[in-house]
């Protein structure tokens, strides 16, 4: 089966530039220094897949030319990672589908909170439909095609009237692996990554446990964040980053969430392992199982 993910983003929680920031990195020309918000497309089994949909999810979706979701999947409940959610309003209208959210239940609690008009009833004409599935973090999960889903009939002054499915499901459901890591390690906030086949994706960790970590054997790519060479209380540092690679022993290592606090693209990556690189907005990894 054929995986291939694309780095929609590849910043910290601020990206890159900083607002107001005049240091190296943030005024280089380099455009692998221009980095928006972490998230990532995968086109897996025939499914497109977002991960994660920060407050750069509108650009990002215009700039890869996006028109077609099957199902987002979210880490956690950080805002540089669910800021974006209401923007999904235009795949409601683009597909006439509701959006698939797949995320662990703290995370849903968090999103009603955040976004209570998206779950209030009667619901507010013209806000987000979505379709929840809750994520056990300990167990393999499938993520179905949006075919199968009801449809959504816009009516003036009322807002969508879900309707039967218009179709059936023709592309099978794939199989995701969540795997567990820990953005605190003292105050233990949650944080999913998520295998495809034979490239895994995770980010926002500075602790992953060893059994963890057996999920993660046999990769042709993975990614992982860091945002400094030095220790973070939330992130891994370069060389946890580096250790952490060493230890799942993939093909490839991309680092990604990068801050300012790094050097320029080209610097750091002349440092690296040569199967260590820097991720950056628009690259694309390519695996087949």
């Amino acid at each position: 089966m054929k995986t291939k993910l694309t780095f929609l983003g590849t910043g910290t929680s601020q990206g890159v530039p900083m607002i107001g920031c005049k240091c190296d990195v943030c005024t280089s020309a380099d455009p692998r220094d221009k980095r928006l918000r972490a998230s990532v497309l995968v086109e897996y089994g025939g499914l497109t897949i977002l991960v994660d949909c920060g407050p750069d999810f509108r650009y990002q979706m215009l700039r890869a030319g996006v028109t077609h979701l099957d199902a987002i999947l979210l880490t956690h409940n950080h805002l540089d990672h669910t800021g974006g959610l209401d923007d999904t309003r235009s795949f409601n209208l683009l597909e006439s589908k509701p959006v698939n959210i797949y995320c662990e239940r703290s995370v849903e609690a968090a999103l009603r909170m955040q976004y209570s008009y998206a779950f209030a009833q009667p619901r507010y004409p013209g806000a987000p439909e979505w379709h929840m599935h809750i994520i056990d973090p300990d167990k393999p999960f499938l993520v179905h095609s949006n075919a199968g889903e009801e449809t959504l009939k816009w009516e003036s002054g009322f807002g969508y009237r879900h309707l039967q499915p218009s179709g059936q499901e023709t592309v099978e459901p794939v199989e995701i692996i969540p795997i567990l890591g820990w953005h605190h390690k003292v105050k233990k906030l949650p944080v999913l990554g998520y295998r495809f086949g034979r490239i895994a994706y995770l980010t926002d960790m500075n602790l992953i446990e060893d059994e963890e970590l057996e999920k993660l054997r046999g990769l042709d790519a993975v990614t992982i964040n860091c945002v400094k060479r030095t220790p973070h209380y939330s992130h891994f540092s370069l060389d946890e980053a580096l250790s952490f690679f060493e230890r799942v022993g993939a093909r490839d290592s991309y680092i990604t969430h990068i801050s300012h606090l790094l050097p320029p693209h080209a610097v750091l990556e002349s440092e690296l392992p040569e199967n260590v690189h820097l991720a950056y907005d628009g690259l694309i990894l390519q695996s087949y199982e």
